[in-house]
């Protein structure tokens, strides 16, 4: 059976090969959404090796965080903006799905990514994710539990203010922004857990921090922090 399908496979390769999302080469049987050698160019962080990084340090003084981390380093017309444009605007969910199996890797080598209960998708508004048709982060999680057996739940955290986009507005704004944007269903199911939150890239950090605030408010839990990019 399995040779059969291989069969199958090999063959609708051969008339609709899929190509690579950032050179657009086609791909090679054993490659995914991204060829090997564009993956290797990605820049990546250092965060999932050092406990002090570049995005924990986002949240010193804000809120209290176990650990943080993103796994690759955003630059403007670069590699990872192309694949997170696919992802947010393109019906990108085989990529998020794809740069979640990427974060899953880097979370099983990782010292400090550990005893986790749950995977929490930062929610997009009702009506946006309506009118986007999904919420990327729902995918980018799809991928991490692809690799780490891991419960999530996309129910409890929701999403209660259609905000304006953050792209253009400053840090302070960003904030205010955010803070009121969430709320909890309930509370019970979440006592004494430690929550891993996704999102698809942290800048200032207002929205990861507003999500933050509202699970710490439920006693005993403990937050981590994961993204594809920090800008």
């Amino acid at each position: 059976m399995k040779k059969i399908r291989s069969f199958f496979e090999d063959l609708v390769s051969l008339f609709y090969p899929n190509s690579c999302g950032i050179c657009g080469k086609n791909l090679l049987k054993d490659e995914d959404t991204v060829c090997i050698l564009c993956l290797y160019k990605i820049p990546k962080t250092n965060c999932f090796k050092k406990k002090e990084n570049s995005v924990s340090q986002i949240f010193w003084g804000r809120v209290q965080i176990e650990n943080a981390a993103a796994l690759y380093q955003f630059h403007k017309e670069g590699s990872i903006q192309k694949l997170i444009y696919q992802l947010k605007y393109e019906d990108g969910k085989i990529t998020g799905i794809f740069l979640g199996k990427q974060i899953g890797y880097a979370i099983k080598e990782s010292p400090f990514f550990c005893n986790l209960d749950y995977i929490i998708p930062v929610p997009l508004h009702p009506k946006k994710e309506k009118l986007r048709g999904y919420n990327q982060s729902k995918y980018i999680v799809k991928g991490i539990q692809e690799i780490i057996n891991i419960e999530v739940n996309t129910e409890l955290l929701i999403r209660t203010e259609n905000t304006d986009s953050q792209t253009r507005k400053k840090r302070f704004s960003r904030w205010e922004n955010m803070m009121n944007s969430f709320r909890l269903k309930q509370t019970d199911q979440l006592q004494n857990k430690h929550i891993l939150l996704v999102d698809d890239v942290v800048t200032t950090g207002a929205t990861l921090e507003a999500c933050a605030q509202k699970l710490l408010a439920v006693k005993g839990v403990k937050v981590s922090i994961i993204t594809i990019a920090v800008v």
